[in-house]
């Protein structure tokens, strides 16, 4: 197959579901494919970068693999482009064969109660953010000077958000956990942090190592309430998945603990779902007020929560919601409003009736929502990408007009980030990450211009 015959790919959103297409495209001999990622960031990775815990730098090897599909000779990078800014879905359209989106859901769901929006309440997404280094919430301000934190939810991310804020000094030396939380974590006042779930042990989402790492941590008891287990959910058990499983022995594990005098005590908090979150004179956060709930059987036979009335207050100066993410709408693309997601049919993106949209796919977070893993979206991609070949095979693929995407970005984009441009800001901050201490991996630029600068080549003088 010639240059000019490569089936050419737009894949917009270089996180882990990006990057896992990207290498599954160009592995297939025929037809064969050239793949360019987009990235409205400068840096690649999405939330392995942005999301991943700083203390978990085993999870963020993946990267590694990522790495080598960036080498391949087929493959181009294009950060700091947007979709929707800088580049037009139907430029897109008009340039490649595939345009495929792979851009995550990047905003909370809100709670729906009142006092969301109290000073001292904020979305779990955008504290993520901030202590990775995101460069939109590198200016939030968390006032860590609160004695007591309610995190709301019952998932990793979560348990993440309460276990930076347990972390002594120490371990948040050694990792990529960014200079200006650092700062503000280490001058920490808070002294409890209560994790509150809706539901029960059994039903909660945690994964094992997240659950285990709490009862590990150098600075923090762990203490349970409402732990045990309700008739239904123990009648449950003997069904339920290992990890599921593995959770309630946790949980039991901990809850039969004594205390080991530790600063900072992280609660579990079952059965309790905020109503209200309670405000000072000054509209700060002061409380959480919650409804104590108890397990029922839906008709279908599943468990659900359902509130008791029985309400009481949690005093909170901070609170994180923690209850999953939705994504946006972009650039016209099909968009679920009810879902917070990019409308399709197992990755082909349609319109409302259903009918496909020819040369536009979908995979990861915002074609099947916020669950699972990195690895899930291996396979997620790779359903998608056997759509891309069937569609191949049958004709139905876009018939791209134009092939000049460098010359539109060249003119459009003065600040696109190649992949010598991503290692340049690699090299930064891998070199400030030894000089402040042998074992941190990185000190990330958390600021738009200073990865900007980074990204440009240095003219030796």
């Amino acid at each position: 197959m010639s240059e000019t015959s490569r089936l050419r790919v737009a894949i917009v959103g270089a996180g882990p579901s990006g990057f896992y297409a990207a290498a599954q495209l160009l592995a297939i001999d025929e037809p064969r494919f050239s793949v360019d990622l987009f990235d409205r960031l400068p840096t690649p990775y999405g939330l392995v970068r942005a999301g991943v815990a700083p203390d978990h730098p085993k999870i963020k090897s993946v990267t590694r693999a990522y790495d080598k599909t960036a080498g391949h000779e087929r493959f181009r990078f294009f950060g700091h482009v947007e979709l929707g800014a800088d580049l037009s879905r139907g430029e897109l359209l008009e340039r490649y064969h595939v345009v495929f989106y792979a851009i995550g859901t990047s905003t909370d769901r809100r709670l729906g109660i009142p006092g969301e929006d109290l000073r001292g309440s904020h979305a779990a997404t955008e504290f993520v953010a901030w202590y990775n280094g995101h460069p939109d919430h590198s200016g939030l301000e968390v006032d860590l000077r609160a004695r007591q934190a309610v995190v709301i939810g019952a998932g990793n991310v979560a348990i993440d958000v309460a276990r930076m804020l347990a972390l002594a000094p120490s371990e948040l030396a050694v990792t990529d956990t960014a200079d200006h939380a650092i700062e503000v974590l280490n001058a920490s006042g808070i002294e409890e942090i209560t994790i509150l779930a809706r539901r029960g042990p059994l039903q909660a989402a945690f994964t094992n190592p997240e659950l285990l790492e709490m009862g590990e941590l150098e600075r923090a008891d762990v203490e349970i309430e409402r732990g045990e287990l309700d008739p239904l959910s123990a009648a449950a058990l003997p069904d339920a998945d290992k990890t599921r499983t593995r959770n309630v022995e946790i949980i039991q594990d901990y809850a039969r603990r004594e205390r080991a005098g530790k600063p900072i005590t992280v609660r579990f908090r079952f059965l309790a779902s905020p109503v209200e979150l309670l405000g000072d004179g000054d509209g700060h956060v002061r409380g959480v007020r919650i409804e104590n709930n108890e397990i029922v059987a839906r008709s279908d036979g599943s468990l659900a929560a359902r509130g008791t009335g029985e309400t009481e207050e949690v005093p909170a100066q901070l609170v994180f919601r923690s209850i999953g993410y939705r994504g946006q709408p972009v650039a016209g693309i099909p968009f679920d409003d009810d879902r917070g997601l990019i409308r399709n049919d197992g990755g082909r993106v349609v319109d409302e009736n259903g009918a496909p949209h020819v040369g536009e796919y979908v995979s990861g977070w915002i074609k099947r929502g916020p669950s699972g893993v990195i690895g899930t979206n291996k396979k997620d991609a790779q359903d998608t990408v056997d759509k891309i070949l069937e569609d191949a095979a049958a004709g139905r693929l876009n018939a791209p007009v134009r092939d000049d995407i460098e010359e539109l970005i060249a003119e459009r984009c003065e600040n696109a980030v190649s992949w010598a441009g991503w290692q340049a800001i690699d090299a930064v901050e891998t070199a400030a990450g030894a000089r402040s201490d042998p074992q941190r991996p990185r000190v990330k630029l958390a600021e738009w211009d200073a990865l900007r600068s980074a990204s440009k080549p240095r003219v030796e003088r």
